[in-house]
């Protein structure tokens, strides 16, 4: 190995270790995935009251109708609330979400029309337990260049969720790239900003890391040009909270090769 390339190594695999430090932090944080104690679907509650929840919480074809009392301790846009308000889903910042109590935060979310409200605590007891995630460190085998090919029109294929439900994925496109020898593909969904994101197993799935990970990559150059890395596969937000939905990995996203990288378990 020349120095230029012992440099690279080194310098990616710092990169990776300060990547995985801002993941420990992100994960960790207040209003992170382990502080999501309940996810609650409105039409499984028709009274509108949720578990230790205050308030009645009605959903309706355009949104959420949250009717309180002063004495329920509720504040909406920072400030204390009674009455009754209309909410559209929250798509910010947790910490941002309109609904809190005390230090909770109550966001409101749809999914294929179906409306819903979290619990976002940052005393849950899975925070104050969290004892880290197990990852692999930087290994460049885990890293190749890869092809991005968009699909004529983008497709939706419904899968089953980390909740036992099956919703719908939205696919925009396939990468094609080879690892460990074998030529395989991953297909992604595209991002806002243009990046892509996968759901996908492989032979370590339920036994030595998670029962699936996802995986996020760079927007394609103008040639479909980025590169996969593996180093970076992550945990999904439900091997930290119950309460997430997750989906599982679409057809053809489940491989035989081991992918020894990444994050693979909480320790």
């Amino acid at each position: 190995m020349t120095a230029d390339t012992t440099g690279a190594a080194t310098d990616a695999a710092d990169d990776w270790q300060q990547w995985h430090e801002r993941r420990l932090e992100t994960v960790s944080a207040p209003y992170g995935p382990l502080a999501l104690t309940g996810t609650y679907w409105l039409e499984d509650f028709p009274d509108g009251r949720l578990p230790d929840t205050p308030g009645t919480w009605v959903a309706d074809e355009d949104g959420v109708v949250l009717t309180a009392t002063g004495s329920d301790g509720l504040t909406v846009d920072g400030k204390p609330f009674s009455g009754e308000v209309r909410l559209g889903a929250d798509t910010g910042p947790t910490d941002a979400a309109r609904v809190a109590l005390g230090d909770r935060r109550l966001v409101v979310l749809v999914r294929e029309g179906v409306w819903g409200v979290r619990d976002f605590d940052p005393d849950s007891a899975a925070r104050h337990r969290f004892p880290g995630i197990d990852a692999t460190p930087y290994d460049a085998r885990w890293a190749v260049p890869a092809r991005f090919t968009p699909y004529a029109e983008d497709r939706t294929v419904r899968v089953p969720n980390a909740d036992g439900r099956e919703r719908g994925l939205g696919l925009g496109g396939e990468l094609a790239f080879v690892l460990a020898g074998q030529r395989l593909t991953l297909q992604v969904s595209v991002q806002g900003d243009g990046s892509l994101w996968a759901v996908f197993a492989d032979a370590t799935s339920g036994v030595t890391s998670h029962r699936f990970r996802f995986l996020y990559s760079g927007a394609p150059d103008a040639d479909g040009r980025t590169t996969v890395d593996f180093n970076r596969a992550v945990l999904p937000p439900c091997a930290f909270a119950d309460a997430f939905l997750c989906p599982f990995p679409p057809p053809g996203n489940t491989y035989d090769v081991a992918v020894e990288a990444g994050e693979r378990n909480l320790v």
